[in-house]
């Protein structure tokens, strides 16, 4: 089987594409940025474009059965707006895959996207969950919270501000649940409904199988880095402001402003009414000490690499670093 992947190297994105190779299937790659090829894919076809780009995007999806359909963002950057990419950029997969006669659309969406709630993040991937429900494909979308495992940011940016900083400022005054998914469950998932056509016409909450407040989650991933930050609650106002900023400041923020909106109202369940996940599907991958060591970066601290610009003074000053508060 031919399967065509948007977001492709990215961190949902390869599992996926090593899963489905694994399998002996074939996969077209759709990946704007430079991001690493997995081995395991190394042989795979690689289609450098943004969603933008609807003949890449045609080229893509000829002869494939199947579409996964992964590329988001979390924070605006330049013309890498929600509304291009989430809205327009769906669209366009959307008519690509109809072309191109795709058997099956799967949809990587969030797990509180919602219309009319006042953050342009959730209402544009709400508009593409509707635009993948009204395309006349079979379609399973996948609403997920907190995805992590190596090379993710959430994994990253918490080792990083360990060993940067001594203190940790929680997100608010009211500590809210998580339920962080294993890349390696997400994927399985997603390998089920293009292999098996598992979820036809379904959109399903994909939580992981515990549920912790996020100081705790956040206390483990400490104690496994080996650090004791001291945390301590902040407004939400305050990381707004701060996400404001580190969207400036940093090629990947810390904190995005959409970040906060999603930490500030917990990852727990989905904001909508959703079909129930098969119990032979569901999330089943512990958030433990040995998954997390799994997924964490080599030790380092945030410095002038991690600022947008700064590449060539960080080369020239690799000991040299910027501290900023860390914000899950």
């Amino acid at each position: 089987m031919r399967i065509a992947i948007t977001g492709g190297t990215g961190l949902v994105g390869h599992n996926v594409a090593v899963l489905l190779s694994a399998a002996g299937h074939e996969v077209v790659l759709v990946a704007r940025g430079r991001n690493r090829v997995h081995p395991a894919v190394a042989g795979a076809c690689l289609i450098r474009a943004g969603l933008e780009d609807a003949p890449a995007l045609a080229r893509a999806c000829a002869g494939c059965e199947a579409v996964v359909h992964c590329a988001g963002i979390n924070r605006e950057l330049g013309e890498q707006i929600y509304a291009r990419v989430h809205v327009q950029g769906t669209r366009n997969v959307v008519a690509a895959a109809r072309e191109a006669g795709v058997r099956k659309l799967v949809l990587l969406s969030f797990l509180r996207a919602r219309p009319d709630c006042g953050s342009a993040y959730h209402e544009s991937k709400w508009a593409a969950e509707e635009m993948v429900r009204g395309s006349g494909l079979d379609y399973s979308i996948l609403k997920c919270g907190v995805i992590y495992g190596k090379g993710d940011h959430m994994l990253d940016h918490l080792s990083h501000a360990f060993y940067t900083f001594p203190v940790f400022g929680l997100v608010g005054f009211r500590d809210k649940p998580i339920r962080p998914n294993a890349v390696e469950d997400v994927a399985r998932i997603i390998g089920a409904c293009v292999l098996q056509g598992a979820l036809s016409r379904q959109t399903v909450a994909v939580v992981g199988p515990e549920e912790l407040t996020l100081r705790q989650a956040v206390r483990r991933v400490a104690r496994v880095v080996g650090r004791r930050p001291f945390m301590f609650p902040l407004p939400v106002w305050f990381h707004y402001v701060l996400g404001w900023c580190l969207e400036r400041l940093m090629k990947v923020p810390m904190v995005s402003l959409a970040q906060v909106r999603i930490l500030s109202e917990g990852l727990g369940e989905p904001s909508s009414p959703c079909e129930p996940m098969p119990a032979e599907l569901a999330s089943r991958i512990p958030f433990s000490e040995e998954q997390i060591r799994k997924g964490l970066p080599a030790p380092g601290r945030f410095g002038l690499r991690d600022l947008r610009g700064c590449g060539a003074c960080a080369r020239a000053h690799p000991h040299k670093t910027i501290v900023f508060l860390e914000m899950p």
